[in-house]
């Protein structure tokens, strides 16, 4: 009997992802003994995770100044580096991609943040990035934007892999799934194949509680006829939600329409349960991969939850159960004055914000890193008269 809590959700029908990557992961076969030993089965990342790789270590520094010295402009040199990440990730991968007939094994490689609003720009980045990777088993990573959902479409009727991602609301999900199938079927009407082309939904959750529970602390404050209501909902909307998107998924790819696409080889897209870390330190840091453990589904989370279902997770299917406990609560949240569609589409706005800031970051940190070492290449007197023109510092 399989002792390890983490590869143990195989036999319920989830597939583990790690949302993290780095190179000496890699390249110090950790990521090698999570497959081996975790049944780890892919990784997800995002500007976030590249630029505490890139920034917090120093693995990227020789290519980074080598780069550089060369000319490489910033942009060209982040895009070289997470694309090696990828690539070398994506290859550890592929023996589980084959064995799997492609159902698993997949690296995710987000489009440029400040594309969330552009679906152009998102279409024409996310096949430049699919034709850089050259790999079957990698996603490019689409925001679930309104600009978004056109991008999704697009890019899967040209046989890209999408993963999408910043997606917390009920009727966007459905929207998203709608989007897909719509790839499906142009694909299909230009005669090309779709049993290769694959897709998640990156259905995120605990952010959900972080601000529906924040809202609930202001009724409860104020001690209003709704505050009762409100304390027995606290903790709840996230995981809520997800089981009820999770019968959403089963009505739709259970449908005619897509029983259609079946029948030509098109697959489901699964859901992925993103941002399952505990926020609140007084639930349990497995609240979220506990509560969601269900056939066709993904989830992705850092390497400290990871370690933390392998200690003292309970494997079990929950994904189905007390559904209808889960519709309640979303219905006493507009009880409660909560708006779900507002807070997701808050949720949605910020997650833009919250990507184009590490993104920005990591921009300008590379930035300087070429900046020193051309200084360094160009020997002490160049660097003394960098240094030289620098603005005085204003002293109080």
């Amino acid at each position: 009997m399989e002792t390890n809590r983490l590869k143990k959700l195989e036999t319920f029908g989830q597939s583990i992802w790690l949302d993290y990557i780095r190179r000496d992961l890699i390249a110090d076969g950790q990521l090698r003994r999570l497959i081996d030993e975790d049944g780890l089965r892919g990784i997800t990342s995002n500007p976030s995770i590249f630029e505490k790789a890139i920034v917090e270590s120093h693995e990227y520094d020789d290519d980074i100044r080598a780069m550089a010295l060369e000319g490489k402009e910033v942009n060209t040199i982040y895009e070289a580096l997470s694309q090696h990440d990828v690539q070398r990730a994506a290859d550890e991968f592929r023996p589980l991609y084959d064995k799997t007939d492609g159902h698993d094994g997949y690296v995710s490689l987000e489009v440029n943040p400040h594309l969330a609003h552009n679906a152009a720009g998102t279409i024409e980045e996310g096949r430049r990035l699919w034709g850089m990777l050259d790999r079957p088993n990698v996603f490019i990573k689409v925001p679930a934007t309104t600009a978004g959902l056109s991008a999704i479409r697009e890019l899967t009727s040209e046989g890209i892999n999408v993963n999408v991602t910043l997606l917390f609301g009920l009727p966007r999900y459905r929207q998203v799934a709608d989007a897909y199938l719509a790839g499906l079927a142009a694909r299909l009407a230009h005669g090309k194949p779709v049993n290769h082309v694959v897709s998640v939904a990156s259905f995120f959750v605990s952010r959900i509680d972080s601000l529906v529970d924040a809202l609930l602390a202001k009724i409860i404050a104020q001690g209003v006829e709704r505050a009762d209501l409100a304390k027995t909902l606290r903790g709840q909307a996230a995981i809520a939600s997800a089981k009820v998107a999770y019968q959403i998924y089963k009505e739709i790819f259970g449908s005619d329409r897509f029983k259609t696409l079946a029948d030509q080889g098109a697959r489901v897209q699964r859901l992925l349960w993103a941002s399952t870390s505990t926020k609140n330190p007084d639930d349990s840091d497995v609240k979220y991969m506990e509560a969601l453990i269900g056939p066709d589904t993904v989830n992705t989370a850092p390497l400290k939850p990871l370690d933390a279902y392998r200690d003292h997770g309970d494997p079990k299917g929950s994904l189905t159960q007390d559904i209808e406990k889960a519709r309640s609560v979303l219905e006493r949240l507009s009880e409660v004055g909560i708006n779900l569609n507002q807070v997701t589409q808050q949720l949605e706005d910020d997650g833009v914000t919250k990507f184009n800031k590490p993104f920005d970051q990591l921009m300008e940190a590379l930035a300087q890193k070429c900046a020193t070492a051309k200084r360094e290449s160009a020997g002490p007197q160049a660097e003394q008269t960098a240094l030289k023109s620098q603005p005085a510092l204003k002293l109080p």
